[in-house]
């Protein structure tokens, strides 16, 4: 979790880590889309059922952030990412 602000640029996280973390930034980030081309990536390593999952996870997640904010739900410390 220390290197997921530079999963880029960290060498802690396997090809098909960074792809679900590009996914789930795609996902996350307001205005951005997933392409075409990301989600071709997505289907040579993931089978429907995994993507409809994953897909399922991480929209969960987007949700909390959503319901969390206004009710000031603060966070565990889990995870320290920089505020930009």
């Amino acid at each position: 979790m220390a290197a997921l602000a530079n999963w880029r640029d960290s060498d802690v996280y396997t090809a098909t880590e960074r792809l679900v973390l590009e996914y789930g930034e795609c996902m996350t980030i307001t205005g951005e889309t997933v392409s075409d081309a990301l989600f071709a990536r997505l289907r040579q390593e993931f089978n429907e059922a995994e993507i409809v999952e994953l897909t399922a996870g991480i929209a969960m997640e987007n949700f909390r952030s959503k319901f969390n904010a206004p009710l000031k739900v603060a966070g565990q410390g889990f995870c320290l990412v920089p505020q930009s």
